[in-house]
């Protein structure tokens, strides 16, 4: 998941996040004059900004979220023919510079996972911190994949714990799995709220130790069905695949 620091903006940009990681990623890729980068994952944009302040380059921010790309609007006017916002899925990168005309880059940056931002909204789905529709997908309720909700209420028991499993690494997958499955046959599981109680209250108890903070135990569980719903491993493969192919020689990846 990407954590984040607001970071003050100019030209009614909207409050930016600044990556964690993001010294170290700019020092990896160098950004030089004149050069083509693409920040796959544009999210609140902190990896474009600061390669576009780090060189005179050009950069493309792709994004699977309607959001992300509509908040990057600003940013863009800023450092207009600069900076190109794609909504797309990194995983297609290939096609979309292909698309657009671009044949080699010189470097790439990644961030994968939920960003802050989007958990801080409840109407996407993401949390069970805060209760909304059981959604969960980048794309938002417009997108033409199955929802959480879809999975969660229509998916057999035993698939539905191996998703929990597989992806959550929640050893309690089967009692959770059959859990849901018992509470959807009175009324479908449409809220994050609801979800999260019925994975609780299927769980044994464990004492958290004396002065640590026990982690949620819908937290696997959530995390399973975010990256099932979303695809989020085979993108990763499909994304380094096309990095590979759109970097130029000697081009970075970081």
């Amino acid at each position: 998941m990407t954590s984040s620091t607001p970071l003050t903006t100019q030209h009614n940009e909207a409050p930016a996040h600044l990556p964690v990681m993001l010294t170290q990623v700019i020092d990896a890729l160098a950004p030089k004059d004149g050069g083509i980068y693409i920040d796959g994952t544009f999210g609140a944009g902190g990896y474009s900004r600061a390669l576009l302040e780090a060189a005179e380059c050009t950069v493309w921010g792709i994004d699977r979220d309607p959001n992300a790309i509509a908040g990057g609007s600003a940013l863009a006017q800023r450092h207009k023919g600069r900076l190109n916002l794609v909504m797309g899925r990194f995983g297609d990168m290939d096609r979309i510079l292909s698309e657009k005309g671009v044949k080699a880059v010189d470097g790439i940056t990644f961030d994968f996972g939920v960003s802050s931002m989007q958990i801080d909204q409840a109407e996407r789905g993401f949390s069970f911190r805060f209760d909304g529709p059981l959604d969960m997908r980048m794309e938002g309720e417009n997108a033409d994949s199955p929802s959480a909700a879809d999975v969660v209420n229509h998916t057999d028991e035993e698939d539905l714990a191996n998703i929990i499993y597989m992806y959550g690494e929640e050893r309690q997958s089967r009692r959770i799995a059959k859990a849901i499955v018992t509470a959807r046959t009175g009324d479908p599981i449409l809220r994050t709220g609801r979800l999260a109680e019925i994975v609780r209250g299927a769980m044994w108890k464990k004492p958290s130790k004396k002065g640590k903070s026990a982690t949620d135990p819908a937290t696997r569980t959530f995390q399973a069905l975010r990256i099932h719903v979303n695809d989020e491993l085979g993108e990763i493969d499909r994304g380094l695949v096309a990095a590979e192919k759109a970097l130029s020689p000697g081009g970075q990846l970081a």
